[in-house]
């Protein structure tokens, strides 16, 4: 994907569903939550073992989470994205975000064949601060 089309991904986008996202503030997925956060992004915690991070209640999956979501977020090995895939086209979200060292070009491509916009293999704290600050 393009500098310009993550440009305006995230320009245009307002609640993204962070998939494995931990309430331990030492770890990657809080940090880059919490900055979304802190930038004007609605994030909703997508984690069966989380009640709640950063104050907002956590669901078991996307399909659970009750409100349209713009971007998929996800913080999961490359071999589970699938099912999160799956179920971000389900949902209707807008794209899919696969974190810095995840790749699965088969998700990546039913995403794609969705209609879903597909971002792989970057962080979107990094490509936020380097496109949008």
């Amino acid at each position: 994907m393009k500098d310009r089309e993550i440009r305006q991904l995230l320009e245009t986008s307002r609640i993204v569903a962070v998939v494995g996202l931990s309430d331990k503030p030492d770890r990657a997925s809080y940090q880059v939550a919490a900055y979304l956060q802190r930038n004007g992004y609605r994030i909703i915690p997508v984690n069966p073992n989380v009640g709640e991070a950063l104050g907002e209640k956590s669901y078991p999956s996307v399909d659970a989470i009750p409100e349209p979501v713009d971007i998929v977020d996800i913080f999961r090995r490359a071999e589970a994205v699938g099912p999160v895939v799956e179920e971000a086209i389900a949902a209707g979200a807008r794209a899919v975000w696969m974190q810095l060292g995840i790749v699965n070009e088969e998700a990546a491509e039913a995403a794609d064949a969705a209609g879903l916009q597909v971002v792989m293999d970057r962080c979107i704290q990094i490509e936020h601060a380097r496109l949008l600050k």
